[in-house]
């Protein structure tokens, strides 16, 4: 089994290089996992409380679940991937039923910091893109997909995803095998990636 780890700021453009791998693996021979199912439950909280939790930090992180589900699918077990709801701020009570592949792709922004989970990865990849980019991928993805309005994304964004993604996103940069520019499609460095998995496949 390869395990891909995908790491890079909100809005960088990690699930159109997630995209472009898939499209390079057959269907029935990858998986992708989202740091974003791994949200901590928050069954305790009300919903007011759980709109003040800083999700850009790694404390928000269920990392211990994470890499508990990873080494199961190493092993050849199946898990259930929790799912978690953006507009309720809490994990539902469906499961998403989780099949080892030879290929599993785990992307997040703060997938990189956690040691643990950081050494199951065989590659790690970072997207990088400019932080004006970034911005308004978020405001557009917030506001269409859920459901926020652009007082809320652009507060949100001033006092945590800022100052979070210097803090924890940015320097784990450093821990990256493959970095990609994503300002535009970048044929060379998925060209790169396609080569380093059939490599590690064959």
């Amino acid at each position: 089994m390869l395990i891909i780890g995908i790491a890079g700021g909100t809005g960088s453009g990690k699930t159109t290089v997630v995209n472009q791998i898939l499209n390079e693996i057959e269907a029935d021979e990858v998986c992708v996992i989202s740091q974003d199912s791994y949200y901590n439950a928050t069954d305790e909280l009300t919903y007011d409380q759980r709109t003040k939790i800083n999700f850009d930090h790694p404390s928000s992180i269920d990392f211990k679940l994470l890499v508990k589900h990873l080494k199961k699918l190493k092993k050849g077990e199946v898990i259930e991937q929790p799912i978690y709801s953006f507009v309720s701020h809490n994990r539902t009570k469906d499961t998403l039923k989780t099949h080892p592949r030879r290929v599993v792709i785990v992307e997040g922004i703060l997938i990189f910091n956690n040691k643990e989970l950081r050494d199951l990865f065989d590659i790690k990849i970072f997207v990088h893109a400019d932080t004006d980019e970034r911005l308004i991928r978020r405001l557009r993805r917030d506001i269409k997909e859920r459901g926020r309005d652009l007082d809320e994304v652009l507060n949100r964004y001033q006092k945590t995803l800022k100052p979070m993604h210097q803090q924890f996103i940015e320097p784990t940069k450093n821990f990256a095998d493959i970095i990609i520019p994503n300002d535009k499609y970048n044929t060379v460095a998925i060209d790169i990636v396609r080569t380093v998995i059939n490599e590690k496949l064959s």
